[in-house]
């Protein structure tokens, strides 16, 4: 059934939202190196392609007014405005690039996009400015040259063009007291070979150059202008030159020449079918390069697409789980029956294709961390510009992959973290060079795996944090009471800026003050399951560590059991497995404490901790197994019954309704279908710090 026109033009929009946020993002960072490189042509040229892409996309989806602005900031994106005033020409870029990314919010909610008077405005002061006049008017001594290129020539310029290299019409004048204009003809041909590639020539042999006074080029080249024309200048056989680049029509050329390719691939593609059908030999060159023109090598997939798939292979896990149950049982039964051995093959076989797909299709919802980090250069030039400071961001580890889901998760907590880092941890430039340090700052950005997690780290070089004033601070804002504070170490003072309310700023600005992020932050990393570990040393340095499971699909577990009920705890949060007894269990502080190895380690008891009501009517147990959990720099032991073994578990959200408890983060079912609870361990450290001074965990 054919699609109507509505649903057609559906998709072509959100292709078009899709496209466009990338372009503007492109914007973003050229308009950076911008700033930083004022006069490179290269940059400017990427400008002004992204623009004018952006300008025919939406000019086809109807948004006339987004068209219109772009064809605008087009004719101000020139070399010659670059030059002469490179650091406005950069602040309009990156102001265009929030005003179409607000036209295009409004586009999407269907609403009418804002006025943007003020972009309006900065494109006439630099198109009327006199300095661009200026520089449009100086340009080099003008020779009669007509460069009159044959339109075969024309196409293979404007595919130059389209390539991004940089196509230069060059005018030679022979100087007239050479005697040799042949060998001079050479010469000057040489020199432009050695110079980058030759489109068009003129003349074209030594013979026609006998009588010609002036040699005309089209020269493709990635050198500088000035370059290129030290090289031209050739003493004693050029007495002149002029140099420009090569007009080409933005699309017609280059259209009609895109069209002609793909009317030849598609003929090829043709061909190639109807001779296979008729049994003839195909040339593989031929299929190969048709294939090559038509084959697209990255497909769009809608997410919830890739979820489906992801829940089928999480119902066949389950169900791998159910048949090892099965043939166990089977085993026990029938050991000696020959079907035994043929069943195990099958499981096995069975087994490993499984894992397979499974780590395929978690591949496809991987996606490397850049595409978060691209975000972040732009943020810190504007909130270190608006702090009046001198900053700098270095990355690192942008090709580490993430889940999707999990990596928009973390995009607001790594905003405000940088944000933090810019505005609290950096000083000022006076305040740096005092102690010693440069007048630039800098944050450090990073992203590394480490065993079934990502660490994300952000580091910068400026002032530290000092607990003792976080511990004054936390008591004049309500947060603790004094005698709590006392009580607090300087690892447990530093957590204390994750508290709802908190800030050490000591005014309210529109980059922070409020109190609030920070505890977002926590709030985020405990929903995806992961930890914020932060570190200070005064005067030096803040590292914040951000560790979130690769995946939320599923994880490999240890199971337990508490009272009858049946728990799994994430393995990655096991760090090791002990017995006890009765007089071993010690009371500090109101709080269960366990020596272990000289080290005092709090025990929890989930039913302590929760209102969990037993249903094991098994008689009172002398001897426990502890499970000593590692969250951060945290630990603690976990009091349990019995331990059932390790199982990867499926990860199934509960909705509130069905579970109260913050303590637990989802549930799965196993093979024989009993449903069991997965702990959420941030959740249990949180609720013992709530119960009793933190001061009792180790």
């Amino acid at each position: 059934m054919s699609r109507t026109p509505e649903d057609r033009g559906g998709e072509l929009r959100a292709l078009f939202f899709e496209s466009a946020n990338e372009i503007l993002q492109s914007l973003n960072e050229a308009g950076l190196e911008l700033e930083a490189r004022p006069s490179d042509e290269d940059v400017i040229r990427r400008i002004r392609r992204a623009v004018h892409t952006l300008k025919g996309d939406s000019a086809a989806c109807g948004f006339h007014k987004l068209s219109e602005l772009a064809h605008e900031l087009e004719d101000v994106l020139t070399p010659q405005v670059a030059q002469a005033r490179g650091a406005e020409l950069a602040e309009l870029v990156l102001t265009a690039a929030d005003s179409f990314g607000a036209m295009l919010t409004s586009y999407q909610r269907r609403k009418e996009p804002p006025a943007v008077d003020a972009l309006h405005a900065m494109i006439r002061k630099l198109l009327q400015a006199p300095d661009s006049q200026k520089a449009t008017g100086s340009a080099e001594p003008q020779l009669s040259a007509q460069f009159a290129w044959t339109e075969y020539e024309q196409l293979m310029i404007s595919e130059a063009v389209h390539r991004g290299e940089i196509v230069y019409n060059v005018a030679l004048r022979i100087d007239p007291n050479s005697l040799m204009r042949a060998a001079a003809f050479q010469l000057i041909r040489n020199v432009l070979h050695g110079s980058g590639t030759v489109i068009a020539l003129r003349p074209e042999d030594n013979v026609a150059a006998a009588t010609v006074e002036i040699v005309e080029a089209a020269l493709a080249s990635f050198q500088s202008e000035e370059r290129l024309l030290q090289r031209c200048r050739i003493p004693s056989i050029v007495s002149d030159v002029r140099l420009e680049r090569a007009a080409t029509a933005e699309t017609a050329e280059h259209e009609l020449l895109g069209d002609l390719l793909e009317a030849q691939a598609a003929k090829l593609a043709a061909g190639a079918a109807a001779a296979t059908e008729g049994g003839s030999a195909v040339s593989p060159s031929a299929s190969g390069s048709a294939a090559t023109a038509v084959a697209e090598s990255t497909l769009r997939v809608d997410a919830a697409r890739v979820d489906a798939v992801m829940n089928l292979v999480g119902e066949l896990i389950i169900g791998k789980s159910m048949l090892n149950r099965t043939l166990t049982e089977f085993d026990q039964k029938h050991a000696r029956d020959p079907l035994r051995a043929k069943l195990a093959d099958a499981m096995a076989f069975q087994a490993r294709i499984l894992d397979e797909l499974h780590k395929c299709v978690l591949k496809i919802r991987m996606v490397p961390v850049e595409q978060l980090f691209r975000r972040f250069p732009r943020l810190v030039r504007d909130v270190a510009k608006q702090c009046g400071k001198d900053v700098a961001l270095e990355l690192s580890g942008q090709n580490t992959d993430l889940d999707k889901g999990i990596l928009d998760s973390l995009a607001e907590p790594l905003m405000h973290l940088v944000r933090n880092s810019v505005d609290h941890g950096i000083e000022p430039a006076d305040e740096r060079l005092a102690v010693g340090k440069p007048a630039r700052g800098t944050v450090y950005l990073n992203a590394y795996h480490q065993g079934t997690q990502v660490v994300i780290e952000i580091r910068d070089d400026g002032r530290g944090m000092n607990p003792a004033q976080l511990r004054a601070h936390a008591v004049e804002k309500g947060i603790i009471k004094p005698e709590e504070a006392k009580r607090l170490t300087d690892q447990e003072a530093l957590n204390l800026i994750f508290e709802s309310g908190f800030s050490t700023a000591s005014e309210v600005t529109e980059v922070s003050g409020r109190g609030i992020g920070m505890d977002v932050v926590r709030t985020v990393l405990d929903r995806l399951k992961g930890t914020v570990h932060i570190s200070s040393q005064l005067g030096r340095s803040t590292t914040v560590q951000l560790r979130a499971p690769l995946t939320l699909a599923s994880i490999q577990t240890l199971l337990f059991r508490v009272g009858g009920r049946l728990f799994a705890v994430p393995l990655s949060s096991v760090v090791e497995i002990t017995r006890i007894t009765d007089p071993e269990i010690h009371r500090v502080d109101q709080r269960e404490v366990l020596r272990l190895r000289e080290q005092i380690l709090t025990l929890v008891r989930l039913d302590h901790l929760s209102r969990l009501r037993s249903i094991d009517t098994q008689p009172v147990r002398k001897k426990h197994f502890v499970i000593v959990i590692g969250a951060a720099e945290k630990r603690f032991g976990l009091v349990v019954d019995s331990l059932v073994g390790e199982e990867e578990l499926v990860i199934k959200a509960l909705p509130s309704e069905i579970v109260s408890s913050d303590l637990v983060s989802g549930a799965s079912i196993l093979g024989d279908g009993t449903v069991v609870l997965i702990l959420n361990v941030p959740a249990v450290l949180s609720r013992m710090s709530r119960a009793t001074p933190l001061g009792a965990i180790a």
